[in-house]
């Protein structure tokens, strides 16, 4: 016990796959668990989300839901049959495969509403076939005949609809349009950027402009004051000159006067 123990707290102290391997390196055979699933101690790539990756055979995780006057959801991270079987009976129900599994290349949605409706909703890229009968009723056809991706499953609404209606949506993941969110976020601020930053040079080569304007005005005003001061020094010379000559003459004529 009390090497399990000391074995135990180098468990809990381990931060590595490396600093576990010792751990266990030295115990017998017959001490080990053989039927136990190992864990690998190289931190493998992540997935790539092909479709080759989503399409898992086996089982699905869930083959059925009911909805009597209530409703239902399947969403998220679910596995989904090969056939899958939904009643709903004044009640509705959604189906979401955005970010599910398939357990073959293709499956069957048999939706069977009355007086009630449900929502099919699938991820681009998937093929839609609908095959559904209404009467006082219908199923939505909008989203058959685009072609799938290659290696993408099939998918096969069926059913009867009374009374109600069975709708099919094609809709991008949630991660996929948080990251197209934030791109059109970073493309605003990117655009707002470089509308400040063209605002800020037109509004200096304006103020240039506006500046060389004043400048050139201010140079006239002081051209022309200038020649306004030189105007009137010249005609208060010419007064002078004139007064000066009238009174030469007017000395003149007084000699002349006392002359005679």
């Amino acid at each position: 016990m009390e090497e399990f123990g000391e074995r135990l707290d180098a468990t809990y102290q381990a931060r590595t796959y490396g600093e576990l391997a010792p751990i266990t390196r030295d115990l017998p055979a017959a001490a080990r668990t053989d039927s136990a699933p190992r864990v690998s101690m190289a931190k493998e790539p992540a997935p790539n989300g092909s479709w080759a990756g989503r399409i898992t055979g086996g089982e699905g995780s869930s083959t059925w839901a009911v909805a009597v006057m209530s409703g239902f959801q399947r969403k998220g991270r679910w596995t989904v049959p090969r056939r899958f079987t939904s009643f709903a009976f004044w009640g509705g129900g959604e189906i979401d495969l955005r970010e599910a599994n398939f357990a073959a290349g293709e499956v069957e949605i048999n939706c069977i509403a009355i007086m009630g409706g449900m929502q099919v909703i699938v991820p681009p890229g998937v093929e839609v076939v609908v095959r559904g009968i209404g009467v006082m009723g219908g199923f939505d056809h909008r989203e058959e005949g685009v072609p799938g991706d290659p290696g993408a499953p099939r998918v096969i609404v069926t059913g009867f609809a009374f009374w109600g209606g069975v709708g099919v949506e094609r809709k991008l993941p949630r991660a996929e349009r948080q990251r197209l969110k934030e791109e059109r976020r970073q493309e605003k601020l990117e655009r707002k950027q470089s509308t400040r930053q063209l605002g800020e040079s037109v509004r200096d080569e304006v103020y240039g402009a506006h500046r060389e304007m004043l400048d050139g005005h201010h140079d006239l005003m002081r051209e022309r004051r200038q020649e306004r001061r030189e105007d009137r020094e010249e005609r208060r010379d010419g007064r002078e000159r004139r007064r000066e000559g009238r009174g030469e003459r007017e000395g003149r004529d007084g000699r002349r006067n006392r002359e005679y």
